[in-house]
């Protein structure tokens, strides 16, 4: 039997799992998941009771780096053992996600058939929740490190998304609230935009009936305002 490897995105929250996903998680020799709430894993785990989480490759006060190396590897053992491997991440797999696109690309070096199959990510809901379409203005989206350390060209005419900025500046993992980087970040910000200039920070729910972290707050006041889980969206500057 020739192995082959699936990557699923479970959606944000149990109700979101697409029908797709659903079938190659219940076909699967073994399912392999991270996933942060625990409905959501009870659901996978109904679907394919051979099933263990990837939780345990996160070593506290470990870059997160290695973190994913033990993953890919998890991933990959059975499937070059022969076994139809299914590896079920929360939101959309590809989305600031490094090891499923890692363990595509290597389960394809070496020969085996590797597929991806999208989810509802965080962008997805965060469009719905709070009523926005990108196309009107346009849609800038940025990991919030990165876009520290790039430093990218904004046009503040169009929305500007940052993701994880509640982790902005931290490399490793840890159970403690860490974005160092914070300040700067928002010192940033402050180039492009005035003290006054409403942003939101959000969090999408993972529950049914649960409503999302949807928080507006004047850019100078964002610090008091972000979560460990925050994305923020800034909407566009009014053309005069």
């Amino acid at each position: 039997m020739t192995g082959r490897l699936i990557v699923v995105g479970t959606g944000i929250g149990a109700a979101r799992l697409t029908a797709e996903a659903r079938a190659a998680i219940e076909a699967a020799d073994e399912l392999l998941y991270l996933i942060p709430d625990s409905i959501s894993v009870l659901a996978v785990e109904q679907l394919n009771p051979r099933s263990r989480s990837l939780a345990d490759c996160y070593v506290e006060g470990e870059q997160r780096r290695d973190a994913y190396a033990r993953m890919v590897e998890a991933m990959l053992e059975p499937v070059r053992s022969g076994k139809l491997v299914c590896a079920a991440f929360y939101g959309h797999p590809g989305v600031f996600s490094l090891p499923p696109h890692e363990a595509i690309k290597q389960a394809r070096s070496e020969g085996f058939e590797a597929t991806m199959l999208p989810g509802i990510s965080a962008e997805d809901c965060l469009f719905a929740d709070l009523g926005v379409d990108p196309a009107e203005a346009g849609c800038q989206s940025y990991e919030a490190t990165r876009f520290l350390e790039r430093r990218p060209a904004i046009e503040p005419r169009a929305a500007l998304v940052l993701w994880q900025i509640g982790v902005v500046g931290s490399a490793n993992h840890s159970a403690e609230f860490q974005a160092p980087r914070l300040p700067e970040l928002i010192e940033r910000l402050r180039e492009l935009y005035s003290d006054e200039h409403e942003v939101v920070v959000y969090e999408a729910s993972s529950f049914v009936g649960v409503a999302p972290l949807i928080r507006p707050t004047p850019l100078a006041e964002l610090a008091a305002a972000v979560t460990p889980a925050s994305t923020l969206y800034v909407p566009p500057v009014e053309q005069p």
